[in-house]
C-alpha cells in the first residue's frame, strides 16, 4: 500500500475540571502521547481547556485578544511535537469575520498545522439546549454561545476532514454536507453528558459514518467532570463501514487508528451510494 494513503490519527480523551492550567497540562501531556504513538493529527475533546460557563465570556474575550492563551498553547504545541491538531473547542468572543460577540461567544473549533499555524475555522452550528436527567438538569448553550452557520472542511495529511462538534452529531444534513464538500473523514470534538451517551452516541456515530461513507474520529470528555456534570467518554474511531476499530470508554488517555484511504474509496466504490441519491434537495 502506498504510506501516503495511510495516516495514523488520535483522539485525546480528557476529563477537564475548571482549572484552566491544569486542563492545558493534561492536554499537552496527551498530545506528547499522541506524538509519540505517530499520530500525524491529534484531535482533542470539546471544552478542552475551559470547562466552566461562567468562564466562557471572560476567556472568549481573551483568545480574541493579543494575548491569547489557549490559541498560544495549541500553536505552540503544534510545533514542538510537529503535530497537526484539531482543538476541540474553545470560546472565542469574535467571529471570523472580526466582528465580536456581544454578550455572548462562539464555540470554536481551531485547526493548527505541524507548523503551528491557524490553518481552519469551524464554529458549532448546533446548540445543546435540552432538558437531560442528570445532577445537572438543564443545559442551555444557546444563554452563552452565538451559533455558527458556515460548514467548513480543510486538507490534512490524514486527508479532506469535515469538521463538526458534539450537538452537531444529530443534524446528518451537515455531514451531508461535509461529504458533498469532499470530505473523507469527520471530527466530533464532545462533552457528551453520560444519559446522552449511554443512549446514543455510537448508534448516531455509526450512522453519521455509514451513510456518508467517511471515517468518524471523535473524542469525547470521559469522566467525573465536576460534581454535576459527568461525561459519556467512550472516545472513539469509526471506519466508513460503521466499524468501530478503537475507543476508550472512560478517564483520560488517547486512541489511535489508521485512517486507510484505500478502505475508504473501496467502500464507497463497492457501494456508490452518492451516485445513488435521488432526494437531494437540488
Amino acid at each position: 500500500m502506498n504510506s501516503n494513503l495511510t495516516d495514523t490519527v488520535a483522539a485525546i480523551q480528557m476529563v477537564s475540571t475548571h482549572d484552566l492550567q491544569s486542563n492545558l497540562d493534561e492536554a499537552a501531556r496527551l498530545l506528547a502521547e499522541a506524538s509519540e504513538e505517530g499520530a500525524s493529527v491529534a484531535v482533542l475533546p470539546e471544552n478542552f481547556a475551559v470547562l466552566a460557563t461562567s468562564k466562557m465570556r471572560p476567556c472568549g474575550l481573551q483568545e480574541a485578544s493579543d494575548e491569547p492563551v489557549i490559541r498560544r498553547f495549541l500553536a505552540n504545541q503544534a510545533r514542538t511535537h510537529g503535530l497537526w491538531i484539531v482543538g476541540g473547542s474553545l470560546p472565542l468572543a469574535s467571529r471570523p469575520d472580526g466582528s465580536m460577540v456581544d454578550e455572548r461567544v462562539r464555540a470554536t473549533c481551531l485547526v493548527f498545522d505541524d507548523q503551528g499555524h491557524e490553518v481552519s475555522r469551524y464554529d458549532k452550528i448546533h446548540l445543546f439546549d435540552a432538558m437531560v436527567e442528570d445532577a445537572h438538569g438543564q443545559y442551555r448553550e444557546s444563554d452563552t454561545f452565538e451559533p455558527g452557520d458556515a460548514v467548513m472542511t480543510v486538507q490534512t495529511p490524514a486527508g479532506l476532514l469535515g469538521l463538526a462538534i458534539c450537538y452537531d452529531l444529530r443534524f446528518p444534513e451537515l455531514f451531508r454536507a461535509l461529504r458533498d464538500k469532499g470530505a473523507e473523514w469527520v471530527c466530533l470534538p464532545s462533552a457528551f453528558t453520560w444519559q446522552t451517551g449511554d443512549a446514543h452516541w455510537h448508534a448516531l456515530i455509526r450512522a453519521r459514518a455509514i451513510e456518508n461513507q467517511v471515517w468518524v474520529v471523535a473524542p469525547g470528555q470521559g469522566g467525573q467532570n465536576s460534581e454535576r456534570r459527568r461525561t459519556y467518554g467512550h472516545s472513539l474511531v469509526c471506519d466508513p463501514w460503521g466499524k468501530v476499530v478503537a475507543e476508550l470508554p472512560e478517564g483520560p488517555g488517547i486512541v489511535t487508528a489508521a485512517l486507510d484511504r484505500n478502505h475508504l474509496s473501496n467502500v464507497r466504490s463497492r457501494m456508490p451510494v452518492w451516485e445513488h441519491r435521488r432526494l437531494t434537495g437540488k
